[in-house]
């Protein structure tokens, strides 16, 4: 369940970065630049931003193994498996939180978008 609050949590905080740059967007179409390296851009940002996260995280989740001892069941506190697939899973849930709205981003009139505000 908790994994599941951070995977929304992380694609509503990145769905709403990306669209208060759609200004930045509209900017860089309207002077050429195609879609897929507008989305791109976002894309590899946000695959920066995520594992850095990812790495801090572990690192936290690993230093405090003793304080986790006594509330896991049947697991093992430095379980590599665990670890892996809740990295994985907010990591591919911020690149989906940056895809999808960025790809929208993309798609509209530049003109549009700049004068949106």
């Amino acid at each position: 369940m908790a994994l599941f609050l951070a995977v929304v949590g992380i694609y509503g905080v990145i769905s709403y970065s990306v669209s208060q740059r759609t200004r930045e967007i509209g900017i860089r179409l309207a002077l050429g630049a195609p879609p897929q390296a507008v989305t791109g851009l976002f894309m590899r940002q946000t695959l920066v931003m995520s594992s850095i996260g990812a790495i801090c995280g572990l690192v936290a989740a690993l230093a405090l193994t003793g304080l986790m001892r006594s509330l896991l069941f049947e697991v093992s506190p430095a379980d590599p498996t665990t670890y892996v697939a809740a990295s994985a899973g907010l990591i591919i849930a911020a690149l989906l939180g940056s895809y999808l709205p960025a790809r929208k981003a993309t798609r509209i009139d530049p003109v549009d978008a700049l004068r949106a505000e």
